[in-house]
């Protein structure tokens, strides 16, 4: 994939993952849009000369038609999307507390990205290049126990855009990126020995994404033991070893 001169709408792009990755394409030449909730973060986002900010609240129906009303008339080129926004909450399914934090969980993760994509892809279906990616996460392959609905969420968004890709062939180019346990402020990781470093995952990251075709699935090397863990008759070992884990 060609990213140097892309109009890329990133969500979730105020922190983490989503703002590395809306910073690395910015350097790259491609004009973002950093999508997100708070008005000041997005004006730090911003600051860089190719990330323009756009306030979203993916969990908002009407948050989304408005963010797509102002794409449709300021970023005509618009032509790839990444939908990576998400929250991660731990949960303890045994006392039945925790609703609200999955319903939060899966109006986020999972109808945010199915909201955006069915009122985006008309929009870029027609550009040459289109391009749709989403964030899932190693934990779609194998579950972290401590955080349920999120896993579960990953994993359906995985299945969605199996579904998606095989919908939009020859449209609209469909990639999934699944990480594995990065150190962000996601589930208090930043300092975390099991997760790896930001830059080391978007260093892999982009350079996977550079390749020619895209592979379906961007997978760093710290993932595979996840994601591959059926494959490899590990699962049962690599679940014992997350269910001793917090984060």
């Amino acid at each position: 994939m060609d990213i140097t001169h892309r109009t890329i709408l990133v969500t979730g792009a105020t922190s983490g993952i989503g703002r590395g990755l809306a910073e690395r394409l910015a350097d790259a030449g491609s004009t973002v849009i950093a999508a997100g909730r708070r008005a000041d973060l997005l004006a730090e986002v911003s600051q860089h000369p190719h990330i323009h900010p756009l306030v979203l609240d993916v969990t908002d129906p009407g948050s989304i038609a408005a963010a797509v009303t102002e794409l449709a008339d300021q970023f005509p080129m618009l032509d790839t999307v990444l939908l990576n926004a998400g929250v991660m909450l731990p949960e303890d399914l045994r006392t039945g507390a925790d609703l609200a934090t999955a319903e939060l969980t899966v109006a986020t993760n999972l109808l945010g990205p199915i909201r955006l994509a069915a009122a985006l892809v008309p929009l870029i279906a027609g550009r040459p290049d289109a391009a749709l990616l989403t964030t899932t996460s190693g934990l779609a392959y194998v579950p972290l126990p401590a955080t349920p609905t999120y896993n579960a969420t990953k994993a359906a968004l995985a299945s969605w855009t199996e579904s998606l890709r095989v919908q939009l062939a020859g449209q609209v180019e469909v990639v999934e990126i699944a990480p594995p346990a990065v150190r962000t402020t996601l589930m208090g990781q930043q300092t975390a020995e099991t997760a790896i470093p930001l830059e080391v995952f978007l260093d892999e990251t982009l350079e996977l994404l550079r390749q020619e075709p895209t592979p379906p699935q961007i997978l760093v090397e710290a993932v595979h033991p996840l994601r591959f863990a059926r494959e490899r008759g590990t699962y049962e070992a690599v679940l014992g070893a997350l269910s001793t884990r917090t984060h």
